[in-house]
C-alpha cells in the first residue's frame, strides 16, 4: 500500500463517498481519512480487516504459547500425541457398544 495514494481529506471523503467505497471493496484498499491534517479514521476492505483480525488472533494465541512455554507449562510432543490417541480409542470404542 503506498501511503500517499491511501489519504484523503474529510472533505474528499464527504464529496467522493460513493466512488471510495467501491475502490476500497474492488482492490482490497485501506484509505486513512484526515481532519485538519491529522489522520483520524481507516477505511479497510472487509476482507482486508476479517485477515488482519485473524492475524491478530493467531499472535496472541502464539504470545501466549510462548508464556506458557516460558513458565513451563506445556507438555513434551510424546506425551501430547499418547494422549490424543488415548482420547481417539475411547471414542471409536464409544461407538462401538
Amino acid at each position: 500500500m503506498k501511503l500517499s495514494e491511501s489519504v484523503k481529506s474529510i472533505s474528499y471523503l464527504k464529496a467522493h463517498a460513493s466512488e471510495i467505497l467501491n475502490d476500497i471493496s474492488e482492490n482490497q484498499k485501506t484509505m486513512i481519512i484526515t481532519q485538519n491534517g491529522e489522520a483520524k479514521a481507516v477505511f479497510q476492505d472487509i476482507k482486508e480487516y476479517e485477515k488482519s483480525q485473524e492475524t491478530l488472533a493467531l499472535l496472541k494465541i502464539l504470545a501466549l504459547s510462548g508464556e506458557e512455554i516460558k513458565r513451563g507449562e506445556y507438555k513434551p510432543l510424546k506425551t501430547s500425541l499418547k494422549d490424543i490417541s488415548v482420547k481417539i480409542k475411547d471414542f471409536k470404542k464409544s461407538f462401538k457398544k
